[in-house]
C-alpha cells in the first residue's frame, strides 16, 4: 500500500489566464506529476504520438469507451471528441501519482461527478482584469486576431462557473500563483482520503489504548 492516494488535480481557467504556464511550472516543481493523455478521434498531426500526445482512436471505439463508463470526461469538439480515459487516471491515483488535467468547466464538472471525484483537486484561476486578459492574448501571439476575439468572447463563460472549484487564484503575479497553487496541493496531499493508512493508524492506537486499560 502506498503512503497516500494521488490527487485528481484540475486547472482550468479563461484563455490568456496563465493555466498552461502554471501547469508546466506545477510539473517542473515536482516532475512525478503527470499530464492526462487525452484520447481523441482526430487524426494525428505531424510529429504528435499515439499515448504520448494523445490516444488516437475512432469514433466507434471512443463511443464504445463512453458507453462503457471507461472515460471520466468527453466533449466534441469542432467535428472530432475528445476525453479522458479513466484506467491509467485510476491506476496513478492508487500507485500514489498525481495526475494533472488542464480542461474547461465542463470537463471538470464530469470529473467531479466521477467515481474519482474523493481525489479530485479542482483550482480555477482567475485575470487581474478583462483588460489584462485581453493583453496577454495579444501578447503571446499564438493567435490571429479572429481568434482571439473568440478566446474573448468565451472568456466570461469560463469565469461565470468559478464558484463550482475547491480553490479560485487571481493570477496577477505568477511567481505568488505558483507558490500559492504549491501549498495548495502539498496541504491536500494530506486530506484524509488521500491517506489510506490512516485507518491501520488509528486501529493499532487503539489496541495499545485497550492494552493499557
Amino acid at each position: 500500500m502506498t503512503d497516500r492516494r494521488g490527487l485528481l488535480i484540475i486547472l482550468s481557467s479563461p484563455s490568456g489566464a496563465g493555466k498552461s504556464t502554471l501547469a508546466r511550472r506545477l510539473r517542473d516543481w515536482d516532475s512525478s506529476i503527470r499530464f492526462s493523455v487525452s484520447a481523441t478521434t482526430r487524426p494525428p498531426r505531424p510529429g504528435e504520438v499515439d499515448g504520448s500526445d494523445y490516444h488516437f482512436t475512432d469514433e466507434a471505439a471512443f463511443r464504445r469507451m463512453v458507453s462503457d463508463g471507461e472515460m471520466l470526461e468527453h466533449a466534441h469538439v469542432f467535428g472530432n471528441f475528445y476525453g479522458s480515459p479513466r484506467g491509467p487516471v485510476a491506476a496513478a491515483i492508487d500507485e500514489g501519482i498525481d495526475v494533472l488535467f488542464d480542461i474547461d468547466w465542463q470537463g471538470a464538472q464530469q470529473i467531479r461527478n466521477s467515481s474519482l471525484q474523493e481525489h479530485v483537486l479542482s483550482i480555477f484561476l482567475l485575470p487581474p482584469s478583462i483588460a489584462e486578459l485581453h493583453r496577454r492574448l495579444i501578447e503571446r501571439a499564438q493567435d490571429d486576431p479572429e481568434t482571439v476575439r473568440r478566446r474573448m468572447s468565451r472568456s466570461w463563460d469560463e469565469i461565470s462557473h468559478w464558484d463550482s472549484y475547491d480553490y479560485v487564484l487571481v493570477n496577477d503575479d505568477l511567481d505568488v500563483t505558483e507558490d500559492r497553487l504549491r501549498t495548495i496541493v502539498s496541504a491536500e496531499r494530506l486530506r484524509r482520503s488521500q491517506q489510506p493508512g490512516l485507518i491501520e493508524t488509528v486501529r493499532r492506537l487503539q489496541m495499545e489504548f485497550e492494552d493499557r486499560t
